[in-house]
Protein backbone atom coordinates (compact mmCIF):
# COMPACT_ATOMS: atom_id res chain seq x y z
CA UNK A 1 0.00 0.00 0.00
CA UNK A 2 3.23 2.30 0.47
CA UNK A 3 4.36 1.91 -3.10
CA UNK A 4 1.41 3.23 -4.66
CA UNK A 5 0.44 5.60 -2.02
CA UNK A 6 4.02 7.52 -1.50
CA UNK A 7 4.83 10.63 -3.29
CA UNK A 8 7.18 10.58 -5.39
CA UNK A 9 9.80 10.82 -3.85
CA UNK A 10 9.53 8.01 -1.53
CA UNK A 11 8.30 6.08 -4.69
CA UNK A 12 12.26 6.01 -5.89
CA UNK A 13 13.64 5.51 -2.59
CA UNK A 14 10.98 2.33 -1.75
CA UNK A 15 12.12 0.85 -5.04
CA UNK A 16 16.04 1.12 -4.33
CA UNK A 17 15.38 0.04 -1.08
CA UNK A 18 13.58 -3.50 -2.86
CA UNK A 19 15.51 -4.10 -5.04
CA UNK A 20 19.04 -3.74 -2.27
CA UNK A 21 17.11 -5.85 -0.25
CA UNK A 22 15.91 -8.72 -2.90
CA UNK A 23 19.19 -8.08 -5.10
CA UNK A 24 17.20 -7.68 -8.15
CA UNK A 25 17.38 -4.80 -10.46
CA UNK A 26 15.82 -1.80 -9.34
CA UNK A 27 13.89 -1.35 -13.16
CA UNK A 28 12.41 -4.71 -12.20
CA UNK A 29 10.83 -2.83 -9.08
CA UNK A 30 9.51 0.15 -10.73
CA UNK A 31 8.37 -1.83 -13.51
CA UNK A 32 6.27 -4.50 -10.78
CA UNK A 33 4.80 -0.83 -9.58
CA UNK A 34 4.04 0.32 -12.53
CA UNK A 35 1.62 -2.85 -13.82
CA UNK A 36 0.33 -2.47 -10.15
CA UNK A 37 -0.79 1.34 -10.80
CA UNK A 38 -1.98 0.05 -14.32
CA UNK A 39 -4.02 -3.36 -12.21
CA UNK A 40 -5.18 -0.49 -9.79
CA UNK A 41 -6.39 2.46 -12.94
CA UNK A 42 -8.18 -0.16 -14.83
CA UNK A 43 -10.41 -1.16 -11.73
CA UNK A 44 -11.10 2.91 -11.53
CA UNK A 45 -11.61 3.93 -15.34
CA UNK A 46 -13.38 0.43 -16.19
CA UNK A 47 -11.33 -2.83 -16.83
CA UNK A 48 -12.42 -3.04 -20.59
CA UNK A 49 -9.68 0.09 -21.44
CA UNK A 50 -6.14 -0.98 -21.54
CA UNK A 51 -4.12 1.74 -19.65
CA UNK A 52 -0.51 2.10 -19.15
CA UNK A 53 1.67 3.43 -16.12
CA UNK A 54 4.72 5.14 -16.53
CA UNK A 55 7.41 6.04 -13.85
CA UNK A 56 9.63 8.48 -14.55
CA UNK A 57 13.23 7.22 -13.46
CA UNK A 58 14.90 10.55 -12.35
CA UNK A 59 11.88 12.29 -10.60
CA UNK A 60 9.29 9.67 -9.57
CA UNK A 61 6.29 11.29 -11.56
CA UNK A 62 3.88 8.92 -12.11
CA UNK A 63 1.80 9.14 -16.23
CA UNK A 64 -1.34 7.42 -16.91
CA UNK A 65 -2.22 6.94 -20.36
CA UNK A 66 -5.48 4.89 -22.08
CA UNK A 67 -3.65 2.90 -25.11
CA UNK A 68 -5.41 3.61 -28.46
CA UNK A 69 -4.98 1.54 -31.35
CA UNK A 70 -6.29 3.50 -35.20
CA UNK A 71 -8.25 1.45 -37.23
CA UNK A 72 -10.62 1.44 -40.21
CA UNK A 73 -13.47 0.46 -38.57
CA UNK A 74 -14.17 0.65 -34.97
CA UNK A 75 -15.55 -2.30 -33.06
CA UNK A 76 -14.41 -1.76 -29.72
CA UNK A 77 -14.47 1.85 -28.79
CA UNK A 78 -12.22 1.57 -25.02
CA UNK A 79 -8.86 0.27 -26.91
CA UNK A 80 -9.78 1.61 -31.16
CA UNK A 81 -10.35 4.70 -32.63
CA UNK A 82 -10.69 5.92 -36.30
CA UNK A 83 -8.42 7.75 -38.40
CA UNK A 84 -10.69 11.26 -38.47
CA UNK A 85 -11.07 11.17 -34.76
CA UNK A 86 -7.19 10.43 -34.15
CA UNK A 87 -6.24 13.82 -35.54
CA UNK A 88 -7.34 15.60 -32.03
CA UNK A 89 -4.34 13.15 -30.69
CA UNK A 90 -1.81 13.38 -33.55
CA UNK A 91 -1.79 14.85 -37.19
CA UNK A 92 -1.31 12.53 -39.74
CA UNK A 93 -2.30 9.96 -38.03
CA UNK A 94 -2.91 6.28 -40.46
CA UNK A 95 -4.13 2.90 -39.60
CA UNK A 96 -1.75 0.48 -37.49
CA UNK A 97 -0.97 3.72 -35.67
CA UNK A 98 -0.97 3.55 -31.38
CA UNK A 99 -1.86 6.62 -29.55
CA UNK A 100 -1.58 7.54 -25.76
CA UNK A 101 -4.41 9.29 -24.59
CA UNK A 102 -2.79 11.10 -21.16
CA UNK A 103 -5.63 10.43 -18.17
CA UNK A 104 -5.43 12.69 -14.79
CA UNK A 105 -4.05 11.31 -11.43
CA UNK A 106 -5.77 9.37 -9.35
CA UNK A 107 -6.37 9.05 -5.93
CA UNK A 108 -6.26 4.95 -5.18
CA UNK A 109 -8.72 3.63 -2.84
CA UNK A 110 -7.63 1.39 0.13
CA UNK A 111 -8.94 -1.69 -2.39
CA UNK A 112 -7.08 -0.34 -5.26
CA UNK A 113 -3.75 0.44 -2.78
CA UNK A 114 -4.13 -3.46 -1.60
CA UNK A 115 -4.17 -5.06 -5.19
CA UNK A 116 -1.39 -3.07 -6.08
CA UNK A 117 0.67 -3.98 -3.23
CA UNK A 118 -0.17 -7.65 -4.47
CA UNK A 119 0.69 -7.37 -7.75
CA UNK A 120 4.37 -5.73 -6.28
CA UNK A 121 5.14 -8.39 -3.88
CA UNK A 122 4.08 -10.74 -6.43
CA UNK A 123 6.41 -9.76 -9.18
CA UNK A 124 8.85 -8.51 -7.06
CA UNK A 125 9.13 -12.52 -5.63
CA UNK A 126 8.97 -13.91 -9.07
CA UNK A 127 12.03 -11.79 -10.17
CA UNK A 128 13.68 -12.76 -7.11
CA UNK A 129 12.88 -16.32 -7.97
CA UNK A 130 14.59 -15.93 -11.27
CA UNK A 131 17.60 -14.04 -9.82
CA UNK A 132 17.82 -17.54 -7.24
CA UNK A 133 18.00 -19.74 -10.02
CA UNK A 134 19.81 -18.07 -12.62
CA UNK A 135 22.64 -17.74 -9.98
CA UNK A 136 23.00 -21.07 -8.67
CA UNK A 137 22.11 -23.46 -11.32
CA UNK A 138 25.39 -23.31 -13.03
CA UNK A 139 26.65 -23.98 -9.68
CA UNK A 140 26.26 -27.48 -9.48
CA UNK A 141 28.77 -29.57 -7.90
CA UNK A 142 30.59 -26.50 -5.89
CA UNK A 143 31.73 -26.48 -2.38
CA UNK A 144 28.98 -23.48 -0.39
CA UNK A 145 28.96 -22.49 3.21
CA UNK A 146 25.76 -21.57 4.32
CA UNK A 147 23.96 -20.99 8.22
CA UNK A 148 21.45 -23.32 9.80
CA UNK A 149 18.40 -21.66 9.48
CA UNK A 150 16.33 -24.34 11.23
CA UNK A 151 15.98 -28.16 10.95
CA UNK A 152 12.35 -29.89 9.85
CA UNK A 153 11.63 -33.50 10.21
CA UNK A 154 15.55 -34.12 9.55
CA UNK A 155 15.69 -31.46 6.93
CA UNK A 156 18.02 -28.55 7.50
CA UNK A 157 17.29 -25.42 5.91
CA UNK A 158 20.27 -23.64 5.29
CA UNK A 159 20.44 -19.54 4.77
CA UNK A 160 22.95 -19.05 1.91
CA UNK A 161 23.16 -15.16 2.37
CA UNK A 162 21.13 -14.66 -1.17
CA UNK A 163 18.63 -17.80 -1.58
CA UNK A 164 17.67 -20.67 0.98
CA UNK A 165 18.60 -24.05 0.44
CA UNK A 166 17.83 -27.69 1.94
CA UNK A 167 19.92 -30.72 3.11
CA UNK A 168 17.74 -33.75 3.19
CA UNK A 169 17.82 -36.09 5.78
CA UNK A 170 19.28 -38.82 3.57
CA UNK A 171 22.00 -36.43 2.58
CA UNK A 172 23.52 -35.52 5.57
CA UNK A 173 26.35 -37.69 7.70
CA UNK A 174 24.65 -40.67 9.18
CA UNK A 175 24.48 -39.30 13.10
CA UNK A 176 25.38 -36.01 12.58
CA UNK A 177 23.56 -33.02 14.38
CA UNK A 178 23.30 -29.49 13.59
CA UNK A 179 21.66 -26.48 15.80
CA UNK A 180 20.63 -23.39 14.46
CA UNK A 181 23.00 -20.70 13.35
CA UNK A 182 25.90 -23.08 12.89
CA UNK A 183 27.69 -22.31 9.86
CA UNK A 184 27.52 -25.43 7.69
CA UNK A 185 29.76 -26.92 4.36
CA UNK A 186 27.84 -28.84 1.35
CA UNK A 187 28.03 -29.40 -2.34
CA UNK A 188 25.16 -27.97 -4.34
CA UNK A 189 23.91 -31.22 -5.20
CA UNK A 190 21.11 -30.04 -8.00
CA UNK A 191 18.89 -26.65 -9.18
CA UNK A 192 15.46 -27.34 -9.80
CA UNK A 193 13.31 -24.77 -11.50
CA UNK A 194 9.96 -25.57 -9.66
CA UNK A 195 6.38 -23.60 -9.40
CA UNK A 196 7.26 -22.73 -6.12
CA UNK A 197 10.48 -20.78 -6.78
CA UNK A 198 14.15 -22.45 -7.20
CA UNK A 199 14.71 -25.43 -5.40
CA UNK A 200 18.26 -25.64 -3.88
CA UNK A 201 19.79 -28.96 -2.79
CA UNK A 202 22.81 -29.57 -0.90
CA UNK A 203 24.50 -32.61 0.22
CA UNK A 204 27.39 -34.16 2.49
CA UNK A 205 27.14 -37.40 2.27
CA UNK A 206 28.09 -37.60 -1.77
CA UNK A 207 31.33 -38.57 -2.55
CA UNK A 208 32.07 -35.41 -4.18
CA UNK A 209 31.84 -33.66 -1.07
CA UNK A 210 34.66 -35.73 -0.35
CA UNK A 211 36.85 -34.29 -3.18
CA UNK A 212 35.85 -31.51 -2.68
CA UNK A 213 36.98 -31.20 0.78
CA UNK A 214 40.48 -32.16 -0.22
CA UNK A 215 40.77 -29.75 -3.31
CA UNK A 216 40.71 -27.03 -0.74
CA UNK A 217 43.16 -28.21 1.86
CA UNK A 218 45.67 -29.77 -0.57
CA UNK A 219 46.71 -27.08 -3.01
CA UNK A 220 48.62 -29.15 -5.43
CA UNK A 221 44.77 -30.71 -6.36
CA UNK A 222 43.37 -27.11 -6.72
CA UNK A 223 46.35 -26.34 -8.97
CA UNK A 224 45.64 -29.50 -11.24
CA UNK A 225 49.35 -31.05 -10.10
CA UNK A 226 47.44 -34.11 -8.03
CA UNK A 227 44.29 -35.53 -9.86
CA UNK A 228 41.63 -37.53 -7.67
CA UNK A 229 40.63 -40.18 -10.21
CA UNK A 230 37.75 -41.46 -7.70
CA UNK A 231 35.67 -41.61 -4.20
CA UNK A 232 33.85 -44.33 -2.37
CA UNK A 233 32.30 -42.94 0.69
CA UNK A 234 29.95 -45.11 3.21
CA UNK A 235 29.45 -41.37 4.97
CA UNK A 236 30.23 -41.52 8.37
CA UNK A 237 31.90 -44.24 8.63
CA UNK A 238 34.67 -44.89 5.98
CA UNK A 239 35.86 -43.80 2.50
CA UNK A 240 38.68 -44.49 0.10
CA UNK A 241 39.66 -41.69 -2.25
CA UNK A 242 42.49 -42.51 -4.97
CA UNK A 243 44.86 -39.87 -6.49
CA UNK A 244 47.51 -39.52 -9.17
CA UNK A 245 50.31 -37.42 -9.41
CA UNK A 246 50.77 -35.36 -12.97
CA UNK A 247 54.77 -34.92 -11.52
CA UNK A 248 56.38 -37.47 -10.41
CA UNK A 249 58.66 -35.92 -7.71
CA UNK A 250 55.71 -35.29 -6.32
CA UNK A 251 54.03 -38.10 -4.13
CA UNK A 252 50.40 -37.90 -3.62
CA UNK A 253 49.68 -39.37 -0.70
CA UNK A 254 51.70 -37.49 1.05
CA UNK A 255 50.46 -34.58 -0.26
CA UNK A 256 47.03 -35.49 0.33
CA UNK A 257 48.12 -36.78 4.28
CA UNK A 258 49.67 -33.28 4.50
CA UNK A 259 52.40 -33.12 7.58
CA UNK A 260 51.73 -34.75 10.49
CA UNK A 261 48.60 -35.61 9.04
CA UNK A 262 47.58 -31.97 9.11
CA UNK A 263 45.60 -31.87 5.96
CA UNK A 264 43.40 -35.12 5.87
CA UNK A 265 42.99 -34.86 9.63
CA UNK A 266 41.18 -31.23 8.71
CA UNK A 267 38.86 -33.27 6.05
CA UNK A 268 38.24 -36.00 8.36
CA UNK A 269 37.11 -33.92 11.17
CA UNK A 270 34.87 -32.19 8.72
CA UNK A 271 33.15 -35.53 7.84
CA UNK A 272 32.73 -36.30 11.35
CA UNK A 273 35.55 -38.56 12.40
CA UNK A 274 34.99 -40.60 8.88
CA UNK A 275 38.21 -42.57 8.20
CA UNK A 276 39.79 -42.11 4.95
CA UNK A 277 42.02 -44.30 3.04
CA UNK A 278 44.10 -42.39 0.62
CA UNK A 279 45.46 -44.57 -2.36
CA UNK A 280 47.64 -44.24 -4.82
CA UNK A 281 45.65 -44.83 -8.68
CA UNK A 282 47.29 -47.43 -10.94
CA UNK A 283 46.26 -47.67 -14.69
CA UNK A 284 47.20 -51.58 -13.55
CA UNK A 285 43.53 -53.10 -12.71
CA UNK A 286 45.27 -55.52 -10.18
CA UNK A 287 47.80 -52.84 -8.76
CA UNK A 288 44.94 -50.99 -8.55
CA UNK A 289 42.83 -53.37 -6.19
CA UNK A 290 45.34 -54.49 -4.48
CA UNK A 291 45.79 -50.83 -3.23
CA UNK A 292 41.91 -50.14 -2.79
CA UNK A 293 41.84 -53.60 -0.27
CA UNK A 294 44.63 -52.21 1.86
CA UNK A 295 45.21 -52.60 4.80
CA UNK A 296 44.57 -56.19 3.71
CA UNK A 297 47.29 -58.56 2.04
CA UNK A 298 46.17 -59.88 -1.39
CA UNK A 299 47.97 -62.94 -2.56
CA UNK A 300 46.57 -63.42 -6.32
CA UNK A 301 44.46 -61.65 -8.34
CA UNK A 302 42.54 -63.19 -11.48
CA UNK A 303 41.06 -60.38 -13.97
CA UNK A 304 37.50 -61.48 -16.08
CA UNK A 305 37.77 -58.42 -18.67
CA UNK A 306 34.75 -59.73 -20.37
CA UNK A 307 33.01 -60.15 -17.40
CA UNK A 308 34.03 -56.98 -15.51
CA UNK A 309 35.11 -58.99 -12.53
CA UNK A 310 38.31 -59.55 -10.21
CA UNK A 311 38.93 -62.80 -8.19
CA UNK A 312 40.73 -61.90 -5.24
CA UNK A 313 42.85 -64.77 -3.25
CA UNK A 314 44.25 -63.52 0.25
CA UNK A 315 44.81 -65.98 2.88
CA UNK A 316 42.98 -67.06 5.88
CA UNK A 317 44.00 -64.83 8.00
CA UNK A 318 43.28 -61.56 6.07
CA UNK A 319 39.82 -63.05 4.49
CA UNK A 320 37.92 -60.74 7.46
CA UNK A 321 40.60 -57.61 7.33
CA UNK A 322 39.88 -57.48 3.18
CA UNK A 323 36.08 -57.85 3.49
CA UNK A 324 35.34 -55.70 6.48
CA UNK A 325 33.20 -54.96 8.83
CA UNK A 326 29.40 -55.92 6.89
CA UNK A 327 31.82 -55.97 3.41
CA UNK A 328 32.78 -52.36 3.65
CA UNK A 329 35.96 -52.81 2.61
CA UNK A 330 35.50 -55.16 -0.79
CA UNK A 331 32.58 -52.79 -1.06
CA UNK A 332 34.45 -49.75 -1.09
CA UNK A 333 37.13 -50.98 -2.93
CA UNK A 334 34.82 -52.25 -5.71
CA UNK A 335 32.93 -49.23 -6.00
CA UNK A 336 35.79 -47.39 -6.38
CA UNK A 337 37.80 -49.62 -9.15
CA UNK A 338 34.92 -50.08 -10.70
CA UNK A 339 35.29 -53.72 -10.91
CA UNK A 340 32.87 -56.55 -9.02
CA UNK A 341 35.64 -58.12 -6.59
CA UNK A 342 34.73 -61.47 -5.18
CA UNK A 343 37.11 -62.38 -2.36
CA UNK A 344 38.10 -65.55 -1.50
CA UNK A 345 40.80 -67.24 0.52
CA UNK A 346 43.42 -69.65 -0.91
CA UNK A 347 41.54 -72.67 -0.23
CA UNK A 348 38.48 -71.89 -1.88
CA UNK A 349 40.56 -70.91 -4.40
CA UNK A 350 41.97 -73.80 -5.29
CA UNK A 351 39.69 -75.98 -4.70
CA UNK A 352 37.16 -73.91 -7.18
CA UNK A 353 40.17 -74.64 -9.42
CA UNK A 354 39.84 -77.99 -9.16
CA UNK A 355 36.26 -78.00 -9.87
CA UNK A 356 37.07 -76.79 -13.16
CA UNK A 357 39.73 -78.96 -13.94
CA UNK A 358 37.24 -81.72 -12.94
CA UNK A 359 34.59 -80.89 -15.20
CA UNK A 360 37.38 -79.81 -18.15
CA UNK A 361 39.33 -82.81 -18.19
CA UNK A 362 36.17 -85.20 -17.81
CA UNK A 363 35.01 -83.06 -20.89
CA UNK A 364 38.38 -84.08 -22.86
CA UNK A 365 37.95 -87.55 -21.47
CA UNK A 366 34.52 -88.33 -22.63
CA UNK A 367 34.79 -86.04 -26.47
CA UNK A 368 37.98 -87.35 -26.93
CA UNK A 369 38.41 -90.83 -25.30
CA UNK A 370 41.45 -89.89 -24.16
CA UNK A 371 43.11 -91.55 -20.51
CA UNK A 372 42.55 -88.98 -17.58
CA UNK A 373 46.23 -88.07 -17.55
CA UNK A 374 46.55 -86.81 -20.84
CA UNK A 375 43.21 -84.78 -20.41
CA UNK A 376 44.49 -83.42 -17.02
CA UNK A 377 47.79 -82.31 -19.56
CA UNK A 378 45.30 -80.72 -21.87
CA UNK A 379 43.43 -78.97 -18.99
CA UNK A 380 47.33 -78.16 -17.76
CA UNK A 381 48.20 -76.79 -20.23
CA UNK A 382 44.99 -74.17 -20.79
CA UNK A 383 42.73 -75.70 -23.10
CA UNK A 384 38.78 -74.55 -21.98
CA UNK A 385 36.55 -76.50 -24.70
CA UNK A 386 36.58 -79.02 -27.94
CA UNK A 387 36.59 -75.47 -30.26
CA UNK A 388 40.11 -74.63 -28.87
CA UNK A 389 41.76 -78.40 -29.34
CA UNK A 390 39.90 -78.61 -33.01
CA UNK A 391 41.19 -75.15 -33.87
CA UNK A 392 44.36 -74.30 -32.23
CA UNK A 393 47.44 -74.26 -34.41
CA UNK A 394 48.70 -77.20 -35.09
CA UNK A 395 52.36 -76.28 -34.69
CA UNK A 396 51.63 -74.72 -31.25
CA UNK A 397 50.12 -77.88 -30.44
CA UNK A 398 52.50 -80.11 -30.97
CA UNK A 399 55.37 -77.75 -29.19
CA UNK A 400 53.97 -79.07 -26.18
CA UNK A 401 55.98 -81.48 -23.94
CA UNK A 402 55.41 -85.14 -25.36
CA UNK A 403 52.96 -84.03 -28.25
CA UNK A 404 54.56 -85.05 -31.51
CA UNK A 405 52.61 -84.09 -34.78
CA UNK A 406 50.80 -87.35 -35.68
CA UNK A 407 49.07 -87.23 -31.37
CA UNK A 408 48.06 -83.60 -32.34
CA UNK A 409 46.63 -84.38 -35.83
CA UNK A 410 44.66 -87.35 -33.66
CA UNK A 411 43.58 -85.05 -31.34
CA UNK A 412 41.73 -82.82 -32.91
CA UNK A 413 40.40 -84.78 -35.60
CA UNK A 414 38.40 -86.93 -32.60
CA UNK A 415 37.86 -82.89 -31.26
CA UNK A 416 36.07 -81.80 -34.99
CA UNK A 417 34.20 -85.63 -34.88
CA UNK A 418 32.80 -85.03 -31.22
CA UNK A 419 32.12 -81.04 -32.43
CA UNK A 420 30.41 -82.17 -35.37
CA UNK A 421 27.85 -84.74 -33.33
CA UNK A 422 27.02 -81.83 -30.96
CA UNK A 423 26.15 -79.84 -34.10
CA UNK A 424 24.13 -82.13 -35.58
CA UNK A 425 22.47 -82.59 -32.25
CA UNK A 426 22.08 -79.05 -31.72
CA UNK A 427 20.63 -78.54 -35.22
CA UNK A 428 17.87 -81.07 -34.50
CA UNK A 429 17.41 -79.34 -31.11
CA UNK A 430 16.98 -76.03 -33.03
CA UNK A 431 14.32 -77.06 -35.90
CA UNK A 432 12.22 -78.58 -32.98
CA UNK A 433 12.40 -75.69 -31.38
CA UNK A 434 11.26 -73.60 -34.69
CA UNK A 435 14.08 -71.72 -34.29
CA UNK A 436 14.62 -69.70 -37.90
CA UNK A 437 16.81 -71.09 -40.69
CA UNK A 438 17.46 -66.95 -41.03
CA UNK A 439 19.66 -67.05 -37.67
CA UNK A 440 21.88 -70.22 -38.99
CA UNK A 441 23.56 -67.78 -41.23
CA UNK A 442 24.94 -65.34 -38.83
CA UNK A 443 28.77 -65.64 -37.98
CA UNK A 444 29.42 -66.06 -35.07
CA UNK A 445 26.48 -68.08 -33.67
CA UNK A 446 27.11 -71.91 -33.12
CA UNK A 447 24.09 -74.63 -33.18
CA UNK A 448 24.36 -75.18 -29.30
CA UNK A 449 24.25 -71.38 -29.03
CA UNK A 450 20.87 -71.39 -31.52
CA UNK A 451 19.62 -74.25 -29.23
CA UNK A 452 20.12 -71.84 -25.81
CA UNK A 453 18.93 -68.82 -27.72
CA UNK A 454 15.81 -70.88 -28.65
CA UNK A 455 14.93 -72.03 -25.44
CA UNK A 456 14.65 -68.88 -23.97
CA UNK A 457 12.04 -67.28 -26.47
CA UNK A 458 15.06 -65.86 -28.79
CA UNK A 459 13.57 -67.50 -32.14
CA UNK A 460 13.69 -65.04 -35.39
CA UNK A 461 16.07 -61.77 -36.24
CA UNK A 462 13.83 -59.62 -34.92
CA UNK A 463 13.77 -61.56 -31.37
CA UNK A 464 17.30 -61.21 -31.61
CA UNK A 465 17.71 -57.73 -32.39
CA UNK A 466 15.68 -56.22 -29.70
CA UNK A 467 18.48 -57.65 -27.97
CA UNK A 468 21.50 -55.46 -26.36
CA UNK A 469 24.94 -56.93 -26.33
CA UNK A 470 25.23 -57.37 -22.64
CA UNK A 471 22.05 -59.22 -22.40
CA UNK A 472 23.81 -62.07 -24.13
CA UNK A 473 27.41 -61.68 -22.71
CA UNK A 474 26.42 -60.59 -18.88
CA UNK A 475 27.90 -63.08 -16.44
CA UNK A 476 24.76 -63.04 -14.30
CA UNK A 477 22.08 -63.70 -16.43
CA UNK A 478 23.22 -63.39 -19.96
CA UNK A 479 21.51 -65.90 -22.06
CA UNK A 480 24.79 -66.82 -23.88
CA UNK A 481 27.42 -66.90 -21.04
CA UNK A 482 28.15 -69.91 -20.63
CA UNK A 483 30.24 -69.48 -24.30
CA UNK A 484 32.55 -66.51 -23.02
CA UNK A 485 31.28 -64.63 -25.60
CA UNK A 486 33.29 -61.74 -26.27
CA UNK A 487 31.02 -58.47 -26.13
CA UNK A 488 32.24 -57.16 -29.56
CA UNK A 489 31.01 -60.06 -31.39
CA UNK A 490 27.88 -59.92 -29.50
CA UNK A 491 27.43 -56.58 -31.20
CA UNK A 492 28.11 -58.33 -34.80
CA UNK A 493 25.72 -60.14 -34.11
CA UNK A 494 22.87 -58.19 -33.27
CA UNK A 495 23.50 -55.86 -36.01
CA UNK A 496 23.50 -58.94 -38.29
CA UNK A 497 20.08 -59.62 -37.06
CA UNK A 498 18.70 -55.86 -37.57
CA UNK A 499 20.24 -55.64 -40.90
CA UNK A 500 16.84 -57.06 -42.98
CA UNK A 501 14.96 -53.89 -41.03
CA UNK A 502 17.46 -51.64 -43.01
CA UNK A 503 17.07 -53.39 -46.11
CA UNK A 504 13.44 -52.77 -45.67
CA UNK A 505 13.40 -49.65 -45.25
CA UNK A 506 15.37 -48.88 -48.26
CA UNK A 507 13.12 -51.23 -50.60
CA UNK A 508 9.99 -48.64 -49.13
CA UNK A 509 11.86 -46.21 -50.73
CA UNK A 510 12.71 -47.24 -53.45
CA UNK A 511 8.87 -48.09 -53.96
CA UNK A 512 7.98 -44.75 -53.05
CA UNK A 513 10.35 -43.02 -55.75
CA UNK A 514 8.86 -45.33 -58.25
CA UNK A 515 5.44 -44.58 -57.38
CA UNK A 516 6.31 -40.92 -57.75
CA UNK A 517 7.89 -41.15 -60.69
CA UNK A 518 5.02 -43.24 -62.03
CA UNK A 519 3.03 -40.42 -61.17
CA UNK A 520 4.47 -37.16 -62.24
CA UNK A 521 2.99 -37.54 -65.98
CA UNK A 522 -0.32 -37.82 -64.68
CA UNK A 523 0.36 -34.50 -62.88
CA UNK A 524 2.09 -32.90 -65.85
CA UNK A 525 -1.25 -33.47 -67.96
Amino acid sequence: MTAVSANRLELLQISDAVAREKGIDKDIVIGAMEEAIQKAARSRYGMENEIKAHIDRKTGDIKLYRVLEVVENVENHSTEITVEDAGEYKENAVVGDILADELPAIDFGRVAAQTAKQVIVQKVREAERARQYEEYKDKVGDLINGIVKRVEYGNVIVDLGSAEAIIRRDQLIPREHVRNGERVRAIILDVREEQRGPQIFLSRSHPDFMAKLFAGEVPEIYDGVIGIVGVSRDPGSRAKIAVTSNDASIDPVGACVGMRGSRVQAVVEELQGEKIDIIQWSSDPATYIIRALAPASVTKVVIDEDAGRMDVVVGEDQLSLAIGRRGQNVRLASQLTEWQVDIMTEADESERRQAESKVRSELFMGSLDVDETLALLLVGEGFRNLEEVAYVASEEFSAIEGFDISLVEELQSRARDALAVIAKEAEGKRKKLGVADDLVAIEGLTAPMLVTLGEAGIKTLDDLGDLAADELTSSEDGLLREYGMDIDVANEIIMAARAHWFEDEEVEEAVSEEAAEDAAPETAE
